[in-house]
C-alpha cells in the first residue's frame, strides 16, 4: 500500500517536471527574439535548444516512470527510475528560465502599447 502511494507521488512529480519544461518552452517560443538581447540574457535560439532538450528528457523520464508505474503499481517501490539526473537537469533549466529570464523579457518587444493596451 505505501509503495503505491510513493510510486504515485513520484509519477506526479515526473509529470510536474514535464509540465514545467513544456510551459517554459512555449513561453520562450512566443517571446520576440530581440527581447532576450535587450534583457541581457542568452539568445533565443540557445534558450529554445536548452528548453527543447529539457522537455524531451523530462518527457522521456515521465513516460518511462508511467510505464513502470502501470507495470508494477504498488507491489514494490520503483524508486527514482524515471526521475534521474536528466530530469533533475530539466527542472533546473526550466526553473532558471521561469524565475530569471521570463520576468526579464516580460513585456519587451510588443511594439506600440499604451497604458490600456496596444494602439
Amino acid at each position: 500500500m505505501i509503495n503505491g502511494v510513493f510510486n504515485f507521488l513520484f509519477l506526479v512529480l515526473a509529470a510536474v517536471i514535464f509540465g514545467m519544461s513544456v510551459y517554459a518552452l512555449v513561453h520562450a517560443a512566443r517571446v520576440p527574439t530581440n527581447a532576450f538581447v535587450s534583457a541581457g540574457k542568452l539568445q533565443k535560439k540557445i534558450w529554445l535548444l536548452i528548453l527543447a532538450l529539457a522537455t524531451l528528457l523530462s518527457g522521456g523520464g515521465a513516460l518511462g516512470y508511467f510505464n513502470d508505474f502501470m507495470l508494477v503499481g504498488g507491489f514494490r517501490f520503483i524508486g527514482l527510475n524515471g526521475i534521474g539526473l536528466f530530469s533533475i537537469l530539466a527542472v533546473i533549466a526550466a526553473t532558471i528560465y521561469i524565475v530569471d529570464v521570463k520576468p526579464a523579457v516580460k513585456g519587451m518587444g510588443r511594439g506600440n502599447s499604451g497604458p490600456y493596451g496596444p494602439w
